[in-house]
């Protein structure tokens, strides 16, 4: 990219070496790095490290989130508690660019180049932000795409497994997020899933609901959604009490308040009082219907699939799924069956295809399927939908799993207008009016 902002004399500054003429100064970073070594002349250049001085973006505390799942959740609770305690605080991640309380940027890519980064936390610090919340995924963190940048608090929130199509294998999916705890920076981990990452233990904190942690949950009721107890180094206590539903909710708010106390010292009631305010993310568990019961969730693995299903799994459990093409293989029958496993209805659909051959992809999850009753392959995911809705009996919930807040389906290349969310709407108006 290319920021057309005055900075030492010159009139912009870009990361791209394409991009390069008189007047523009180029942020030399690692994913460039290779590419300036084949120009026949060395360009002036600043670093990451620089450019964070030289825009003063010390000032600014920024808070990194990473794991398999839970990240958009996360970050979004810590940027709510946050704001909720008069801490001006941005946000970015797949949502999009929030500073303050105004949405700057739509949706985007998880973590973007650091020059995109740095930039939005310099747009950040002009407007008042104390904290830089963001989601950090692990091909940022392969990529180096956070070099440079002071983190005042890592999170860690679980590590299964996903994206072994650029990672290639599960050690290494996990030696990328360790790699993110390696340093001193202080850290927050998810004590019940501490043995699939190493870490630095200097600055280390921990939370969890099995085992021993610094914010160790005492006690919790999964009833009519999330109420819990939690105790800060064996001697602050704090309820907090949210709508929100399922175990692995439970941990990410978890996470949020222990990150929140850990970065403000504030009293862990006076934290948790305000979990209440934060009412989860769009397309994250998001109830569209009552009546039928249809909820809207992004899990696109057989881990984020297991956790939503657990969530609900005292319901008669009716999904609607398919699996992403061009991406890992080897979780479709996984995923499979794990809606196996909870659900009474399965109708495995298409869910981005990308340039597969979409049949392809659903004969590869019912491999996971083999033996199981009431289930049906339909590759048009309006159809399948509608077929859902239609054969949804009473006492039945209805869970759409894949896309959550997306607003396209990618076939062939193409990014087709389709929400989830919007079908529903469409399909439950259409059979009121029959």
């Amino acid at each position: 990219m290319t920021l057309p902002y005055g900075i030492d004399g010159f009139a912009s500054i870009t990361d791209n070496t394409q991009e390069l003429s008189e007047g523009v100064l180029l942020l030399k970073t690692a994913q460039n790095a290779r590419y300036i070594e084949e120009l026949d002349v060395t360009p002036p250049f600043i670093t990451p490290p620089m450019l964070i001085r030289t825009w003063g973006l010390d000032t600014i505390k920024p808070v990194g989130v990473t794991g398999t799942n839970g990240k958009t959740t996360t970050t979004a609770a810590i940027y709510s508690l946050l704001t909720d305690l008069g801490e001006k605080t941005a946000l970015q991640g797949t949502r999009g660019l929030i500073i303050g309380e105004e949405r700057v940027e739509e949706k985007r890519m998880t973590t973007p180049s650091i020059l995109q980064t740095l930039w939005n936390m310099k747009r950040a610090k002009e407007a008042g932000c104390g904290y830089f919340v963001m989601e950090v995924s692990s091909h940022a963190i392969h990529q180096n795409r956070i070099e440079g940048i002071d983190f005042a608090l890592k999170v860690h929130t679980n590590v299964t497994r996903d994206h072994l199509d650029y990672h290639g294998s599960v050690e290494e999916y996990r030696r990328v997020k360790s790699a993110f705890f390696a340093d001193e920076a202080m850290k927050l981990l998810n004590k019940d899933d501490i043995r699939h990452i190493t870490y630095n233990p200097a600055n280390a904190y921990s939370y969890g609901v099995d085992e021993p942690a610094t914010f160790k949950v005492q006690a919790f009721s999964l009833v009519d959604g999330i109420t819990a107890s939690v105790v800060y180094a064996h001697k602050e206590e704090g309820v907090f009490r949210s709508y929100m539903v399922g175990l692995f909710n439970l941990y990410n708010l978890t996470a949020a308040v222990a990150a929140v106390k850990l970065l403000t010292q504030k009293p862990m009631q006076e934290i948790c009082d305000l979990v209440e305010n934060f009412g989860g993310v769009a397309g994250r568990m998001e109830v569209v219907s009552f009546d039928p019961f249809v909820v809207v969730d992004f899990a696109h693995t057989d881990d984020g699939i297991y956790q939503v299903l657990n969530a609900v799994k005292d319901r008669d459990i009716v999904v609607v799924f398919g699996a992403g093409g061009d991406r890992d293989r080897k979780k479709r029958p996984r995923m499979g069956a794990v809606a196996g496993r909870f659900a009474k209805k399965i109708y495995v659909t298409s869910d981005n295809p990308r340039s597969e051959d979409p049949q392809t992809i659903i004969d590869e999850i019912l491999q996971g399927l083999r033996g199981k009753e009431n289930v049906q392959a339909i590759i048009d995911r309006r159809e399948a939908i509608a077929r859902a809705l239609d054969e949804l009996e009473e006492g039945e919930i209805l869970l759409i799993l894949g896309k959550g807040d997306e607003t396209y389906q990618e076939i062939g290349g193409v990014k087709h207008p389709f929400d989830d969310r919007e079908v529903v709407r469409e399909l439950l108006a259409q059979k009121e009016q029959a």
